[in-house]
């Protein structure tokens, strides 16, 4: 059972709607950088390997290749450096941690794309409103 004032605490410091995706997915995280009196974002675009922990405390890991480089950044979701997280791509896998994508290379590290995630979201924007026709009194 946790405390009632470390829970309100912690909601204070919490986003109030929080980025939805999930492991697997392409996102694209908008990172605040301060450069002298400037500040600036900054995108880093990757493939989600893995989310831990929950609250206040929730953290996920984007991994990307950059001229044959492997690069893993690692995010506190509630952080105020962080902008916003746009999904680029819906990821479909059948795993919490996608570590074993360290091992790959080429088309082997690719994750397949979740079409169905993507046809329920473009069913919703196209559908149109049902026009009644109705009876001329005289």
């Amino acid at each position: 059972m946790r405390n009632v004032l470390i829970d309100a605490i912690e909601k204070e410091y919490m986003k109030p709607e929080p980025p939805q995706f999930d492991v697997g997915d392409q996102v694209k995280v908008f990172v605040k950088v301060v450069e002298g009196t400037r500040e600036r974002l900054q995108a880093f675009e990757g493939t989600v390997i893995a989310k831990k922990n929950g609250g206040v405390r929730e953290s996920f890991t984007v991994r990307r290749v950059s001229y044959g480089v492997g690069i893993e950044r690692s995010f506190a979701l509630h952080s105020p450096r962080i902008d916003r997280v746009e999904v680029v791509k819906k990821g479909k896998v059948r795993r919490a941690k996608l570590y074993y994508l360290r091992n790959l290379t080429g088309k082997a590290a690719k994750i397949k794309e979740d079409i169905t995630a993507k046809t329920a979201k473009t069913a919703k924007t196209t559908k149109t409103p049902k026009v009644e026709k109705s009876a001329k009194a005289e």
